[in-house]
């Protein structure tokens, strides 16, 4: 046996020859070790040793693994150490992280900077220290008195300033746990009141600077509108004007004629030829005549007042009006006046219920309706046949109504942008590409919807659905 491997069966002791020994960080490998051993012819006991030094190879083998995975967690543990250094320093809003007892464990930088103070100087100090006032102390005190689990959001409280000032802010607080799940204290984040509420302001100038908007461009569409209407408004006012004027020079002559009659009553003329000059003026048949010339001239007026009147409620800025109304008359009122400006080939078949009652603002929904209506007319310019079809019917607690032009339909490209701001298919100086899209948004504050696709037959379909009012 070479000399180096000493015998298990012989004591060390100071008459026996020391074996030298390896260092220990001089590897071994299982190889050397049992061409060694063969070549030494070792004994059983030999062979024990043997195992000895191969479990040592393990064990040290183990060791410089489980080294260089505590170097690469050491390195991980680092990393995330300086991440999440770099996230509170970056953070704007406020931090706090303190134990149960309300002692600080961390704060971050925007907490000093709002304090005027040192941050490293607030880990160890109470919490309670931080409130300006004995309210919020006490109020804070009460967050850590409940150690139930549900966090508090929006608590305002006082914060003192290193220059003795109270700074209003705004708190949210939330449990922290460890890996077991107990309670190890609380997570306070918050931000300056003033802050929140210079937002919120902000936030409420561009709600209210976006409303403004979206009134004058639905103004200003509905006055578009209104000037292509121009003609058809005109001609609808024509028939009453004139119906009243006609009968009004009639009843001039007949007032005339009355007048002559009471002049020679009143000067006592005799019997006989005041019966002539009643013969002669008509003065029966006048009177006969006028309770239908004054019902006609009212009727004319009447009608004259409806029409302005809803020349009024169409062009007037809408403030929201909801009331019950008609959904039918609607759309026959903007039938008719859109037809009225259009070119008499157009045709428009209607196909309605008696009623159809729904809710919102007349006016406003008839701007939905003469905008399809125009759409439709401009779609089918230059078609063959110029013709839209309306239908309506009362579909599971809706008002349904389609509208079905003659024209070549809508490109398969152009379907999904049709109720897009701005975008038009007219040429320049015919649309803004705001009518459908105006539309849309109205349809959807109405609480219904717009839609549009192609029919199968041929030509554009609309479908204006509105939810109705239940008897």
């Amino acid at each position: 046996m070479p000399e180096w491997i000493p015998r298990m069966s012989e004591p060390s002791g100071a008459g026996s020859a020391a074996a030298p020994v390896s260092q220990p960080d001089e590897p071994r490998s299982a190889l050397t070790v049992e061409m060694l051993a063969a070549a030494a012819g070792a004994s059983a006991e030999d062979g024990i040793w043997l195992d000895v030094i191969r479990k040592m190879d393990e064990v040290y083998n183990d060791l410089l693994q489980y080294e260089v995975a505590l170097e690469e967690k050491n390195a991980t543990l680092e990393d995330t150490q300086q991440f999440i250094s770099s996230v509170l320093t970056s953070m704007s809003d406020l931090l706090i992280v303190c134990s149960r007892a309300g002692v600080i464990e961390t704060v971050n930088e925007a907490l000093a900077s709002l304090l005027g103070v040192d941050a490293a100087g607030l880990p160890g100090r109470s919490v309670f220290d931080l409130f300006a006032d004995e309210e919020s102390r006490q109020n804070a005190g009460r967050l850590f008195a409940d150690q139930s689990s549900h966090a508090v959001e929006d608590f305002e409280m006082q914060l003192k300033a290193a220059n003795g000032s109270a700074i209003p802010v705004s708190l949210n607080c939330t449990p922290r746990y460890n890996g077991v799940g107990k309670m190890l204290g609380l997570v306070i984040t918050g931000r300056p009141v003033g802050e929140l509420r210079r937002a919120y302001q902000a936030l409420r100038r561009a709600h209210d600077d976006l409303k403004t908007t979206q009134q004058q461009l639905i103004h200003s569409e509905k006055m578009a509108s209104l000037g292509r209407l121009v003609a058809g408004v005109a001609h609808e006012l024509n028939n009453p004007i004139s119906f009243v004027y006609g009968n009004t020079v009639a009843m001039k002559r007949y007032a005339e004629r009355l007048g002559r009659y009471l002049a020679a009553v009143h000067n006592d003329m005799p019997r006989d030829e005041r019966e002539a000059l009643r013969h002669e003026l008509r003065i029966d048949r006048l009177l006969d005549d006028l309770p239908s010339l004054i019902d006609g001239t009212v009727e004319g007026a009447e009608r004259t007042r409806d029409i302005v009147d809803a020349l009024k409620r169409f062009s007037a800025t809408d403030r929201d009006e909801r009331r019950v109304f008609d959904l039918v008359e609607v759309v026959e009122r903007a039938v008719q006046w859109v037809c009225k400006a259009t070119a008499n080939q157009f045709e428009v078949s209607l196909n309605l219920p008696a009623s159809l009652q729904v809710s919102g603002s007349p006016g406003q929904v008839q701007q939905v309706v003469m905008n399809l209506v125009q759409n439709a007319a401009d779609a089918t310019e230059n078609a063959r046949e110029r013709r839209l079809d309306i239908s309506g019917r009362d579909g599971s607690n809706e008002a349904v109504i389609e509208f079905r032009d003659s024209g070549p339909g809508i490109p398969a490209e152009n379907l999904g942008k049709l109720f897009d701001p701005f975008f038009t298919t007219k040429p320049v100086g015919r649309g803004t590409g705001l009518g459908l899209a105006i539309s849309y948004g109205i349809v959807e504050r109405h609480g219904g919807k717009l839609t549009v696709s192609n029919h199968p037959k041929g030509g554009a379909l609309f479908s204006l659905h509105l939810p109705m009012i239940q008897e």
